[in-house]
């Protein structure tokens, strides 16, 4: 079940929540087989440790990695994966997932390859949701920086 203060926030920016059965949608690709859309259209959300001890969070499109030097270059810090436990503690969240709304004391940044899709859909809150969005209501809700920080292919 989706978060009441996910839920929250959405319904502030009108935007509403599609939900699915349990389990449904934790990785990029089944997300996309779920709602019907490219793999590159689920925009998903990594939590990130860095080594000056914070957290920042980066949105890619489903079928991109990391590209932990670009990352590296935007934040001016080196960061790793967050484990599970930390990706909990921080936002509130389990991995599968994790989502950019409601998440306190994160900064978030958003790799460019998004635009390219009229709509793109980030989790909300649980391992069987997606949001249709636009970037620009992702940017506005997460204040985040867009970048890019994807590999490129």
């Amino acid at each position: 079940m989706i978060p009441q203060h996910v839920r929250d926030i959405l319904a502030q920016y009108g935007l509403a929540p599609l939900e699915f059965e349990p389990g449904s949608t934790p990785t990029s690709e089944m997300a996309a087989r779920r709602i019907g859309v490219q793999v590159a259209q689920i925009a998903k959300s990594i939590l990130l440790a860095g080594k000056d001890g914070s957290f920042r969070m980066a949105i890619l499109p489903g079928d991109k990695k990391l590209a932990s030097g670009k990352f590296k270059h935007v934040t001016g810090i080196k960061h790793h994966m967050a484990t599970p436990e930390e990706a909990l503690e921080q936002t509130g969240f389990r991995i599968g997932g994790v989502c950019p709304f409601g998440v306190n004391g994160v900064q978030v940044f958003i790799d460019q390859r998004l635009g390219q899709f009229d709509l793109i859909y980030p989790a909300a809150g649980t391992d069987a949701s997606g949001v249709p969005m636009h970037l620009d209501d992702l940017v506005r809700i997460t204040k985040g920086q867009i970048c890019d920080i994807a590999q490129d292919s």
